[in-house]
Formats: structure tokens, C-alpha cells, sequence
């Protein structure tokens, strides 16, 4: 017997660009003063460079987008890293009057900006330049533990850092890593408890993983220290949701949390509902949907690599790979079930496919997840295990 989504005979899928699924762009930025262990994007020392070539090549590159999308409204833009906060605020001010120019801005449209707490001295100056949505790398409110992290601030300035943002942007966001070696549910529940009272508008708060091509699966490897294993992680995980719950910041999505659905990142969640965005900077990755294609996009991943592409051929990618109708099927089952209400079962269905009910009702009676309305949604317990149901229910 097939499980997952099986092709539905006779139906002409849909491949169109939806506007509700929304339009976003997102810039990378890749340079950071310090490149922490646990990370593995595409990130370079800032040293002493001159960025003007970037700059002006994520410009052009915004261009090449526009002459593929058409006309759209812009719901979101993010800037992201790397550490775009070491961006001067006149920088980052034509980066946005560049997409406003080139798409328009949609009403009330969400412009986050990515920042390390050191950076707090520009906070205004990247207010003024149009963004109106902070989020902020605190990553530990101990010093110790920011230390291992490799980050270049402390506790205390991690705090008045995300003071001076509240009183700058309209909207705050503060990440923060749990499951940190030797850590226990009291550490959190103390450190979290914290976090909570200072009022940021939301959380994304992410349990530390060993990516291999970070600088800690090395130090994994050499047995420098050993990470939490899955029933301590799984345990940290259920106590973050209720103290979340019961501090008014309910999660709506696996690893993030918002008091209001007014401080939900907009961003995001055109990711989690497969719609489309603009991705400019070096090896960011985009998705665009025209002429009854969806594209996956991967921008050159060196800065040199990626000012002379742009410079040859306007856009910063080049190969991009055609999703076939499983894999947007796919893609939208793995993204979708991220977020709390879950996916529509037509989103499915109007790629061709329908979904095993037999193992819908599995998982629903293991308490995995709920199939009700049309809708599918992983359930708390769910969410602790979301890559393995997703592929019992993908094809």
C-alpha cells in the first residue's frame, strides 16, 4: 500500500504564483565581526573590507529579480546574515528604497533586520532607514554559556540592548539556544523565566544542533564535550512550551513564539506557506513561481563569486533547479506542518495529489497529529518527532 500523497487522476495541477501565500525578499548579508562554532551559513570574518562592490551588486541583483517576477506587492523584507546590523544605516536605507522602487512596499509591510547585540549604537540609524522589526541574537542571557557559543557580548549588554531596541522598533524578536551541554531543566526553566520578563515582543527559541559543517561537530568529534541527547532535548522542549503558554507567548510554529499575532514574523511565514521570495546576497536561497515553473534558487556563495556573476549576468544565480510537482507537494507538507494550524489538505490537492487517510488516522490515534476540517496539524508531541511524520506522510 502507498503511503503519503498519491497523484489524484485527472486533475490539472495548479503551479500559478498565489498572492496569499504572500511575496517576500530576503537580502543576506554574509560578513559577521565573529563567526560563532554552531553556525554553518554562509558566513565570512568582516575583517577589514571594502563592501562597496557587494552593495552595489545586491542592488543590480534586485533588478534581475524584478525583470522575472513582474509586478508584485513586497509583504516582507528581511535582512539577515551573517550580521546585517554591521551595515550603516545609509546602506541599508538604499537597499530598501531599492526594493520599494522596484516592487512597492505593501501596506504596512514587515522589514526585519537581523543584529548582534554590539551593534546596538546603530539601532537608531537602521530605524531610521526604514526598518520597523528587530530581531536580536542574544542566544543566552549567561555569560559563561555565551562564551562557549563564541558570541562577543555579554549578558548585561545583551540586555540593554534589546531596551534600546524596544524603544526604537515597533516590533522586537530575541533568539535564544537551549540544550547547551550540562544544562538542566532548572537552568532553563531560571534563564527562560527571564527571557520572558523582558518583554520582547517575540521568541524564537532554538535547541541547539550540531551542523556538520560548524566548527562544534569538530569538537563533538575530538569528544571535547557531548550534547544533550534526545530525552533531555525532548524534555527541554516540553518545559519551554509551557512556560511560553503560560506567559502569554504561545508557540505558532516549532521553534518560535509571539505575544500577538501582530508580532508573528510575517517573513517566515511566507516561507511555512511555500510562497515566493526575492533572494539577493551571496548563497541565499529563493523560490520563484513564473510561467508555470516553481524555481529553487541558490545565489554564487563567495562575495567575489557572486559580484561577478551579478556583474555578467545581472541576476546573482545561475542553474536553478525546477521543482517537479512531488517536490513542491513535499515542500509544502515539510513546511506547512511547521506552523501550528498545519496545512490545508487542497494545498495538496491542487498539486495533483491527496493524502493516505489511512495513515492520517496512524498518527492522529498515536497522538502524532490531528487531521479535522480539511486540515492537517502536528499536536505537541507531534512537533518533537515533525521530520520523521512528515516523511510517513510524504511520498
Amino acid at each position: 500500500m502507498s503511503h503519503g500523497p498519491s497523484p489524484i487522476p485527472g486533475r490539472a495541477p495548479s503551479t500559478a504564483f498565489d498572492p496569499v501565500r504572500g511575496f517576500g525578499v530576503y537580502v543576506h548579508w554574509p560578513y559577521c565581526a565573529r563567526v560563532c562554532p554552531y553556525c554553518d551559513f554562509n558566513v565570512y570574518a568582516a575583517k577589514s573590507r571594502d563592501t562597496r562592490p557587494l552593495i552595489e551588486a545586491i542592488l543590480a541583483d534586485l533588478g534581475g529579480w524584478r525583470d522575472l517576477t513582474g509586478e508584485r506587492a513586497v509583504d516582507a523584507v528581511f535582512l539577515g546574515g551573517g550580521t546585517p546590523s554591521l551595515l550603516a544605516g545609509a546602506d541599508t536605507a538604499r537597499l530598501i528604497e531599492r526594493i520599494d522602487a522596484l516592487w512597492g512596499l505593501g501596506a504596512g509591510a514587515e522589514i526585519t533586520l537581523e543584529a548582534n547585540p554590539d551593534d546596538s549604537s546603530r539601532f537608531a540609524d537602521q530605524r531610521a532607514a526604514g526598518v520597523n522589526r528587530l530581531s536580536l541574537g542574544v542566544q543566552s542571557l549567561r555569560d559563561n554559556q555565551l562564551k562557549f557559543l563564541g558570541r562577543t557580548h555579554s549578558a548585561a549588554e545583551a540586555r540593554a540592548a534589546l531596551e534600546r531596541a524596544q524603544s526604537v522598533f515597533a516590533s522586537t524578536s530575541l533568539d535564544l539556544i537551549y540544550a547547551l551541554p550540562g544544562q538542566t531543566l532548572g537552568d532553563w526553566r531560571t534563564e527562560l523565566g527571564e527571557a520572558l520578563l523582558l518583554g520582547a515582543d517575540h521568541l524564537s527559541l532554538y535547541e541547539l544542533t550540531i551542523e556538520p559543517g560548524a566548527a562544534f561537530a569538530r569538537a563533538v568529534k575530538r569528544q571535547d564535550w557531548t550534547p544533550a541527547d534526545d530525552d533531555k532535548a525532548a524534555d527541554l522542549y516540553e518545559l519551554t512550551q509551557d512556560l511560553c503558554d503560560a506567559a502569554g507567548y504561545p508557540a505558532y510554529e516549532i521553534s518560535n513564539h509571539a505575544r500577538g499575532v501582530q508580532h508573528q514574523s510575517r517573513h517566515n511565514r511566507i516561507y511555512w506557506r511555500s510562497g515566493d521570495w526575492a533572494a539577493v546576497g551571496p548563497g541565499a536561497h529563493g523560490r520563484l513561481t513564473a510561467d508555470g515553473r516553481r524555481l529553487a534558487t541558490e545565489a554564487a556563495k563567495s562575495p567575489g563569486a557572486y559580484v561577478k556573476l551579478v556583474a555578467e549576468a545581472l541576476i546573482g544565480w545561475s542553474d536553478p533547479e525546477t521543482l517537479t510537482l512531488l517536490d513542491q507537494a513535499r515542500e509544502r507538507l515539510s513546511m506547512g506542518l511547521r506552523v501550528i494550524e498545519g496545512i490545508a489538505v487542497a494545498d495538496i490537492e491542487a498539486l495533483g495529489f491527496t493524502i493516505d487517510r489511512a495513515r492520517l488516522d496512524e498518527l492522529a490515534q498515536l497522538g502524532m497529529l490531528t487531521a479535522e476540517a480539511g486540515r492537517v496539524a502536528l499536536t505537541r508531541r507531534g512537533r518533537l518527532a515533525a521530520d520523521r511524520v512528515v516523511a510517513m506522510i510524504s511520498p
